[in-house]
């Protein structure tokens, strides 16, 4: 059984209406592998980010989750206009490094 959270861990209750939806939508995606890529960094730094790093985000969560998921996993380079901050903590934030012994 995973650890690993299947929907939103940050209560929105505390939070303005832009990062209350900010929140939905990032675990609302449209396909479950972004939902569960959206929600854990949105729950984790939604609190925190700037109005300009809010912006960022809020851009990100326009882009189509094919377009995300594609930059994420390398199989298309990121595009300038998106290889930002924001995007860069996101794809940092979900970097794994495999086993030593591997």
């Amino acid at each position: 059984m995973s650890s690993r959270p299947t929907g939103p861990t940050l209560s929105s209750e505390a939070l303005d209406p832009r990062r209350r939806r900010c929140l939905y939508r990032a675990w609302h995606r449209g396909t479950r592998e972004m939902d569960l890529v959206m929600g854990p960094f949105a729950d984790a730094h939604l609190p925190d980010l700037t109005d300009a790093e809010l912006d960022e985000f809020e851009e990100l969560i326009e882009t189509p989750d094919r377009d995300l998921f594609s930059w994420l996993t390398g199989e298309l380079p990121t595009p300038e206009a998106y290889d930002r901050p924001v995007w860069r903590r996101l794809a940092q934030f979900h970097t794994h490094l495999k086993p030593s012994n591997f």
